[in-house]
Order: C-alpha cells, then structure tokens, then sequence
C-alpha cells in the first residue's frame, strides 16, 4: 500500500476482495490477541486472506495517508477524522470507491466492528461483509442468526 485509500480499495476489488483497515496500537493486549488466537486460526485466516485486503494503521501513527477525498493526513488525524477511538477498530468500505470521496468520512463504511471479537464474532464479522448482509440488516442480526 501507498497509503492512498482508494487506489488501496480499487486494487482489492479488482483482484475481487474487500477493502478494510486495522486501526491498531502499540502494546494494545486486544490487538496481539486478535493476531495471535483469531489470525491464527486456518479457517479464520483462509476465509479473511481469499476475500479481504486489510491495510494496518496506527491509532497515534504520522505517516501520511490520502483519505477518500484526496486530503492528505497523518494516520493519528485520519483516525481522528473517522471517529477512531478504540483499538483495535476494524473499518470495511464499499466494492467500489466511486460517490465516497463526496461522502462524510462515517458514511463512507459499510461495518465497523471496534473492540476485539471472539473468534466466532470475528469471522461473523468478516461474513457479515463479505456476504453483503449490511444491506439487508445490522451485524447484531447477523450474529443472532449466523453464530
């Protein structure tokens, strides 16, 4: 990655994945536990490498990242922007970058999942946008009936 957003998610969507980004933080214990129990789990992992394109940012990070609408900020300011409070955050946007450079930085996602999820939550979390099942209802209904 360049850090350009959406060349980030134009590339994983021509290569037929999603777009997402990892808001993570130095020392956070629920950052290490979701690469250490959720990554680590082969169908956890499989499922998440064949369909997502996850780029890691920093909550408090400086290196520069070009958001949806060209402005050009620091990771801390870009967290900022979107209303990043917690790590780790995970941040899933359209198929698609066209119409969000117009949009508020909130409406441009499609799911957001902050705070770490158990396995099971984890990967729901990761179906729950690979399906497209935001367009049909929220994650909370997702989970009531897929987990």
């Amino acid at each position: 990655s360049f850090l350009e957003l959406a060349d980030d998610l134009e590339d994983a969507a021509k290569r037929n994945k999603r777009f997402a980004i990892m808001w993570e933080l130095k020392g956070c214990p629920y950052c290490k536990e979701t690469h250490l129990v959720n990554f680590a789990r082969p169908d956890i992992e499989s499922f998440v490498r064949e369909r997502f394109d996850i780029l890691q940012l920093n909550l408090v990070g400086s290196r520069e990242v070009t958001d949806f609408d060209g402005e050009k900020l620091p990771e801390k300011r870009i967290a900022e922007k979107y209303g990043i409070r917690f790590t780790p955050t995970f941040q899933f946007f359209p198929e698609r970058a066209v119409g969000l450079a117009g949009k508020k930085a909130r409406e441009r996602e499609v799911a957001r999942a902050q705070g770490y999820l158990e396995p099971p939550h984890f990967l729901a979390m990761f179906r729950f946008v690979s399906e497209r099942a935001y367009e049909r209802g929220s994650l909370r209904d997702f989970l009531r009936t897929n987990t």
